[in-house]
């Protein structure tokens, strides 16, 4: 593990007692968290995205906003549904923040998650063959690669008063380090080895939609095994970079261990969207038995990345002592330096 950071859902709604987060409160807070963060030295803040929820649903003037607010925090999303985007679009609004942001962008796409809604993208105005959507996320991304690698999408018009010209015109804004910003959300070993020949980097969360009856931290580890080895046969330059979640708690006061205290608990096998999956246990203990813990979580010590999953709703100042803690008492004894 060389570099971690935060994956907010960006929840908002009832707190309880008559008090309510909401909308506003969630975006400004997560900005304030961000720009703490990287004054700690940080590496990543990442925004989970889910649609017809209240939680985190258009990261794109939410990144931007922080990208212009700090200097050397990556921005990031994990991930954006790709049923739903137009991809040429998507291609415009990421090119633009990328740039904005200096090349600090960690793009994270994929298939997308469980909905609360029945084919939601549907009502966004795209269709697929497939139950799932899967084809739809295909297709998609197919066009948004295309359009990110600068290959000319449509015809110019020589009779344009705004000098259309002849051939074929690219998507702008153009940014040449979006392309290898690029992460793939896979849940499977069949999806990693597939991100790994397709060059794009590999994001992996709390759910794998696979059950071998191994430790979730092996299976996992599995699988980024599989996206380097197809990364490496595909010949792409540079390294296939990894990175995986984890809801994890310091506890180093007694308050946190009245608030976190009862949070650990153990991987969990179920069903969810159609598929056997495994659930990645939460870990909350003081940090030299998280220390121990996470040692012996295989994905964690051979990822590139680990993002910590955040209760966002409790506000910045509780955020920040939960990514404090765990810069200051675990993360070096995992391999982390502050940049």
């Amino acid at each position: 593990m060389r570099r971690f950071g935060t994956l907010s859902f960006g929840h908002y709604g009832p707190l309880g007692g008559g008090r309510e987060l909401t909308a506003q409160d969630t975006l400004l807070q997560a900005i304030d968290l961000a720009v703490a963060m990287d004054e700690l030295g940080v590496d990543v803040t990442a925004m989970r995205v889910h649609h017809f929820a209240r939680q985190h649903a258009a990261p794109m003037p939410l990144l931007s906003a922080i990208a212009a607010r700090t200097q050397r925090i990556h921005v990031g999303t994990g991930v954006v549904d790709m049923r739903y985007e137009n991809p040429l679009y998507l291609a415009e609004e990421a090119a633009a923040l990328d740039l904005i942001a200096g090349g600090r962008l960690m793009l994270g796409i994929s298939r997308g998650s469980p909905e609360t809604v029945v084919r939601g993208y549907e009502h966004f105005g795209y269709h697929g063959d497939d139950e799932r959507g899967a084809d739809l996320a295909a297709r998609h991304l197919e066009t948004f690669l295309a359009a990110i690698e600068g290959e000319p999408i449509a015809e110019r018009d020589p009779d344009s008063p705004f000098g259309g010209g002849r051939g074929r015109q690219r998507i702008e804004p153009h940014s040449p380090t979006l392309r290898g910003n690029v992460w793939w959300g896979a849940g499977s070993t069949e999806t990693a080895i597939r991100t790994g020949t397709q060059g794009m980097h590999l994001m992996s969360s709390t759910l794998l939609t696979e059950d071998r009856g191994m430790p979730f931290g092996d299976l996992q580890a599995e699988q980024l095994a599989a996206f380097r080895a197809a990364w490496r046969a595909a010949g792409h330059a540079g390294e296939g970079r990894t990175s995986v979640s984890r809801s994890i708690f310091p506890i180093t006061s007694q308050q946190e261990a009245l608030m976190f205290g009862g949070a650990a608990g153990r991987d969990q096998v179920g069903v969810i969207d159609g598929f056997r999956s495994t659930f990645g246990k939460t870990y909350a203990a003081e940090p030299d038995v998280l220390i121990e813990q996470l040692r012996a979580d295989r994905a964690v010590m051979e990822s590139d990345t680990l993002l910590l999953t955040i209760p966002s709703q409790l506000g910045v100042a509780a955020n920040l002592r939960i990514v404090e803690s765990f810069a200051r008492h675990v993360a070096p004894a995992l391999g982390w330096h502050a940049g």
